[in-house]
């Protein structure tokens, strides 16, 4: 064999352990992929799962606070059907509502502290912590919101005149 030939059998060995060795990097890196899709899969389960999760307790959430609330509902029907007669409410009862100011009372406190009434002593409130005075009415504070800011216009637009 000549130098040639010899040189020649080297440098295909050389190559065939080149392809070798880039066949097994080729195969590290497709485990590689695999495992990192596996683990993106794993990962996407458990955000799923955390969703279902946060989904279903904020659902609990709500059929509690709606239980509550019909709890409360029946606590106040019951309250109502307490204090109310045929001929309608008790004297010592407030009027719901006689808290806002009405055309004559102003914004006099004593006017507003007469207007409702004398407290009741035995109220279901002071019993029972959970029952609930009344719901809250966003639409009256933007009525008054609407009404004070009117009333303000009008006052400057005077002062300005």
């Amino acid at each position: 064999m000549s130098q040639s030939e010899h040189d020649r059998a080297e440098s295909e060995a050389r190559g065939a352990e080149l392809r070798e060795e880039l066949a097994i990097t080729d195969e590290r890196r497709a485990e590689e992929e695999e495992a990192k899709a596996e683990e993106a899969v794993a990962e996407a389960q458990q955000e799923e799962s955390k969703k279902e999760r946060k989904r279903r307790e904020a659902h609990e959430r709500r059929e509690a606070a709606a239980a509550e609330a019909e709890k409360a509902r029946a606590a106040a029907a019951d309250a109502t059907g307490k204090t109310e007669t045929l001929s309608g409410p008790v004297a010592g009862d407030r009027v719901p509502g006689a808290a806002v100011a009405s055309p004559g009372l102003g914004s006099d406190p004593k006017a507003l502290a007469a207007a409702a009434g004398p407290e009741p002593t035995g109220s279901v409130a002071a019993t029972d912590p959970t029952a609930v005075e009344g719901p809250e009415k966003p639409e009256l504070y933007v009525a008054a919101a609407f009404v004070g800011a009117f009333l303000f216009a009008r006052i400057l637009k005077k002062i300005a005149e």
